[in-house]
């Protein structure tokens, strides 16, 4: 099953030669630019050539052209049905362009498909629509016309913050180096020339913080502008928060270049449409996520003081004196001693809420709502350590040469079922790299033994203290 080009002679030309002279002509442009080998995401306009195609030829330009992406996830807005969640294109086996065929990746388009409700194949969210389109040639040209990695079609559509969360927590497993996210959305639609430079600069912004809730904020402050003739802050929001969700302090937002439909045509500056471009570059986790002495002391503060408030009854009192670090969002477990042996232990491992509210939830349940345990009572919290565990981003594996015992925590998964084993687990018993992933299959996953060799391998590091 082929998806045709609907968009050929429309949005660009249906002429391959002129189509290739012409997407290498805006390439050619951006030549001498930085190349980021840890790209993770692009956010890319949609636009006609003519007005959007220098911005969008900075962004593919951004990426390295002969990395061996398995796999290209496109996201993007729903411009003609109204879908109340995403649908993946799970029908068509190649999408075309005039300058040839590119595959689908049709059995990771089934099982997102089948892994949540949130996904769905509706034809329709496809069919006309030209936001993922008009990303082809493109990738065609950087990677070359057979050797664009599979590309995996979304199309997102919902008022429910709670649903594109749901999105984003499937998606995220995905959202790895061996993958490539491209996000298309235009900006600005309509207002003036000056007006359209206000109003994205100041979503620009709120995109390069990484932090979904402002860039939501933002764009609720440009709707209540009062800008004449402004229709959107950029059509492919819900896309682009469904990337940020999946993001954490582990991605540096690279803004690299903004022009508007005004600069190309001089002839209309009262109604002109935005045009932004951004990578999103994994950064090493020493380059990004670290923990002061104070902040430590701080967290271990603040779970002492969950505990005791929930031991008197009150609400967990919020903590003064954070820092930006604290306040940043990343997983984390907190453990329980008592002379030497495990009194309770309970994490979390979404990149959703910030770290200083994590210890304190998980220092909460630790104490009272492991299963394994009796909660912990007021007269033996003297004799009771905590031990916090801060996550890092999770990386996948292809195998377990790229997993490292002692440093690395394992996160398997196969289907509705998943577990882990904290790095320090290793410390604790004397078992071979195979057994360490063999138990947690068996014992955490319960997928079984070997259950590990057909499920999804993750690995994550944790700051312990």
């Amino acid at each position: 099953m082929v998806r045709p080009a609907t968009q050929a002679n429309r949005f660009y030309t249906g002429d391959p030669k002129e189509l290739s002279e012409e997407v290498d002509s805006f390439l050619a442009l951006h030549r001498g630019a930085t190349v980021y080998h840890d790209v993770a995401a692009l956010i890319v306009p949609h636009a006609g050539y003519y007005f959007s195609g220098n911005v969008a030829a900075t962004a593919y330009m951004s990426i390295p052209a002969d990395k061996p992406y398995k796999r290209i996830f496109l996201l993007g807005p729903s411009h003609h049905e109204w879908l109340d969640g995403a649908s993946v294109n799970t029908e068509a086996d190649y999408y075309a362009t005039p300058l040839g065929l590119v595959k689908v990746d049709h059995e990771t388009a089934l099982r997102l498909a089948k892994a949540d409700h949130v996904f769905s194949y509706n034809p329709k969210a496809h069919d006309r629509e030209h936001c993922l389109e008009v990303q082809l040639p493109f990738l065609q040209r950087r990677f070359g016309e057979d050797a664009v990695p599979p590309i995996v079609p979304i199309i997102i559509s919902t008022n429910d913050f709670r649903k594109l969360q749901q999105i984003a927590d499937v998606l995220k497993p995905y959202f790895t180096d061996e993958n490539l996210f491209v996000v298309s959305s235009d900006f600005s639609h309509y207002p003036s020339y000056e007006d359209a430079y206000e109003v994205d600069a100041k979503t620009g912004k709120a995109i390069e913080t990484g932090d979904v809730e402002q860039f939501i904020a933002v764009l609720e402050e440009n709707a209540r502008s009062g800008k004449r003739n402004l229709a959107t802050s950029a059509c492919g929001e819900l896309a682009i928060a469904t990337l940020m969700l999946m993001m954490d302090n582990a991605y540096e937002v690279h803004h690299l270049l903004y022009q508007n439909s005004g600069d190309i045509d001089n002839h209309d500056h009262s109604r002109v449409v935005g045009y932004h471009a951004f990578a999103m570059v994994r950064a090493t986790t020493s380059q990004t996520f670290s923990l002061s002495d104070e902040e430590k002391r701080k967290l271990k503060e603040i779970a002492l003081t969950s505990i005791q408030d929930s031991l008197d009854g009150r609400r967990i009192a919020e903590p003064k004196g954070l820092t930006k670090t604290l306040e940043s969002k990343c997983g984390a477990f907190v453990s329980l001693h008592k002379r030497g042996r495990l009194r309770g232990c309970i994490g979390h491992f979404g990149e959703d809420t910030a770290l200083h509210e994590i210890v304190a939830e998980m220092a909460r349940a630790a104490a009272f709502e492991d299963p394994r345990f009796m909660p912990v009572t007021r007269e033996e919290l003297d004799d009771i350590d905590i031990e916090i565990s801060v996550l890092t981003p999770m990386r996948r594996i292809q195998s377990l040469d790229e997993f490292q015992l002692h440093r690395h925590g394992i996160y398997i998964r196969r289907g509705y079922r998943s577990g882990t084993f904290l790095p320090q687990v290793a410390d604790e018993v004397n078992w071979t790299k195979e057994e360490f992933v063999s138990h947690c299959a068996q014992d955490k996953a319960g997928i079984g033994w070997d259950g590990w060799r057909d499920a999804e391998l993750y690995v994550y590091e944790a700051i312990v203290f």
